[in-house]
């Protein structure tokens, strides 16, 4: 799928607030300073569609961008950041649960994992939270410019073991990116553009 069109349509902080349109819609989140809107710029082909800062934390607001004509990127809020307080941490929590379990239009959340990294706690307990509520998702490894190929795979194998052992019986769709060479994001692209033709010839909204 070739991304044609990206542009920026609402923030806001209440579920119920978003967009009304009939469209499907793909969220992305994970914890802070995961690189999440590097990825969506990679994605998107748009060098600052979703701002990008060196301070973790600084999406504190469910954002909406209409890609193509046809489909929402909705950016969210990164989780697990220190220096965030814990009102606000409450406030978060309760905003991305609302969109989560409200949001009919929905079709896939996308979880970013550092993959230079072992298995985090909040990663994990995100993950089994969607599992556990039946939301659609796919995993995305950030980064993986950073390594070496054969330390990401042996990262990415140790995630699916960690799960495998904790209860899921299958691992989810993952992918693997960097948002400095574009690693990963045809294969994202044609995801999302198989799961728009499927709801399409469904008319599922």
């Amino acid at each position: 799928m070739k991304v044609n069109t990206a542009e920026f349509v609402i923030s806001n902080s209440d579920a119920s607030k978003c967009p009304k349109d009939p469209i499907p819609e793909y969220a992305f989140i994970g914890r802070s300073n995961v690189g999440k809107s590097s990825l969506i710029n990679m994605l998107t082909g748009h060098k600052s569609l979703a701002k990008t800062s060196a301070r973790p934390g600084k999406t504190q607001l469910i954002n909406h961008f209409l890609i193509n004509k046809n489909w929402f990127l909705v950016d969210l809020p990164g989780y697990g950041y220190a220096r965030v307080s814990k009102s606000t941490k409450a406030t978060f929590q309760k905003f991305i649960t609302d969109y989560f379990e409200t949001r009919a239009q929905l079709v896939c959340a996308f979880v970013l994992i550092d993959s230079r990294l072992e298995p985090q706690k909040i990663d994990v307990e995100f993950i089994n939270y969607l599992g556990e509520s039946g939301i659609p998702f796919c995993m995305i490894f950030t980064k993986a410019d950073k390594l070496g190929k054969t330390q990401v795979q042996k990262n990415v194998a140790a995630y699916k073991k960690h799960l495998l052992a904790n209860d899921w019986e299958e691992i989810p769709q993952y992918f693997v990116t960097s948002s400095a060479d574009g690693t990963g994001r045809e294969e994202i692209l044609k995801y999302i553009g198989a799961v728009n033709d499927e709801i399409n010839s469904g008319s599922q909204f």
